[in-house]
């Protein structure tokens, strides 16, 4: 369980104001000057040692991340770009930062980009997030005001800036490259890797795309001690998350708690457990629509963290739990996810463009049980066709549930088939 003392979001509910004045009372922009002069090598060694891994899914080293960043100008800016676009179903967290605590972002910006010799720092953001961009621009404006960026950024001499751009509400810009040429002013579509952003980025130049939460953590995270950090939770899974608790639970909730906190401690202290009681659980995605469900029997176990539910064969992702309690139709649960993902493809890869639209054709003959049963093993075969195939992990995406599905939930798409033969017979 996290202690108060360690909580990095103190304002996540928004009971005090997102303005610069009520975040320097919640530690902000303490000694900012301070840590800047301990130089951008100091600053990564740091987050190495905390351990803190990416939180916008793939939980890829961000402090390794940084480190890949050219050290040695060739003359090309640098830049840092933030996805704030957050547009992975059940996942509101992001959001939340934006909307009660801006500062701790754009205090992660400065020192995220000074470590990198970034110029500047682009903040991508969805553009269904009206308020909260127009407070991220209130809050900016403020930082530049007192001087805490901009031509001499807490008064270190060194120049950054800070832009929001608004994108138009495409999930497949949630993807580093498609964001980037976003950006750019381009259809955002992925771009294949090598070259990698760090090489290659924004407008050519050596970039880093992190999400908002990665980049809001890192100032606390350099004021404790990344031995603070890696104190928290467990190895190699270390710190605190912000957890988005959403479906069939009580008390639909966002929570900051410590890594691998078991997902039924979860939901019962912060979510007022499941609707119904615990018993009445079906199953749970335990990391935005795009990772495998997991039954009951698992979910009475499992932790919260990377590893953990990568040996459950599912994912942390996001770490936004969706509970299902026994009312849900599973089969059209995923019928629905299956629909989004056809939709959101961008069509680059033949395999997602022509894939997702089958998958999803196929999902929903199989809610009515208008399908064979061969179709099954048939549908299974199409999602490993399109798994590990595409540019960018949204084949992978759409894939997952679908997989989850069968692996744990077969006999209930069997029995769906064949009550609608039987039915069919009877008439």
């Amino acid at each position: 369980m996290l202690a108060d003392k360690d909580r990095i979001f103190t304002n996540l509910y928004g009971y005090q104001s997102y303005g610069l004045d009520a975040a320097k009372k919640r530690g902000d922009w303490d000694g900012t000057k301070e840590l800047l002069e301990k130089g951008g090598e100091w600053i990564i060694d740091e987050m190495k040692s905390s351990g803190l891994r990416g939180r916008g899914g793939a939980g890829f080293p961000t402090g390794l991340k940084w480190s890949f960043m050219p050290r040695q100008s060739d003359g090309r800016p640098h830049y840092l770009v933030v996805n704030a676009d957050e547009g992975e179903p059940g996942t509101c967290k992001d959001r939340e930062i934006i909307r009660h605590d801006p500062h701790k972002l754009i205090e992660g910006c400065l020192v995220a980009g000074f470590s990198m010799k970034a110029c500047a720092a682009y903040i991508y953001i969805r553009g269904e997030f009206v308020h909260e961009a127009d407070v991220l621009d209130a809050a900016i404006q403020e930082a530049y005001a007192a001087g805490l960026i901009g031509e001499n950024a807490c008064g270190t001499g060194y120049k950054f800036d800070v832009y929001v751009h608004r994108g138009a509400g495409a999930y497949i810009c949630g993807e580093e490259t498609a964001l980037i040429e976003s950006l750019e002013g381009k259809k955002g579509q992925p771009r294949l890797k090598p070259p990698f952003p760090a090489n290659v980025g924004l407008y050519g130049c050596p970039s880093t795309v992190n999400n908002v939460e990665s980049i809001a953590v890192a100032p606390t995270i350099l004021r404790r001690g990344g031995s603070w950090f890696a104190g928290l939770g467990r190895e190699n899974n270390t710190g605190t998350k912000l957890f988005c608790i959403s479906g069939h639970v009580n008390n639909p909730c966002n929570v900051e708690e410590e890594m691998g906190i078991p997902l039924k401690t979860l939901i019962e202290k912060h979510a007022g457990g499941v609707r119904g009681g615990w018993d009445n659980l079906l199953a749970i995605i335990p990391g935005g629509s795009s990772v495998h469900m997991l039954p009951k029997s698992i979910c009475d176990t499992v932790l919260m963290d990377f590893d953990s539910l990568r040996a459950e064969g599912t994912g942390l992702g996001t770490a936004a739990v969706i509970v299902m309690d026994k009312s849900t139709d599973l089969i059209k649960a995923i019928a629905r996810l299956s629909s989004f993902y056809a939709h959101e493809s961008c069509g680059q890869c033949t395999p997602c463009r022509e894939g997702t639209g089958w998958m999803s054709r196929i999902m929903n003959r199989m809610v009515t049980g208008e399908a064979e049963l061969s179709e099954i093993d048939m549908l299974l075969d199409v999602t490993k066709k399109i798994e590990g195939h595409t540019i960018c992990a949204l084949g992978d995406a759409a894939a997952w549930p679908i997989q989850g599905l069968f692996r744990h939930f077969r006999p209930e798409v069997e029995a769906r088939i064949m009550d609608y033969k039987k039915s069919r017979t009877a008439a």
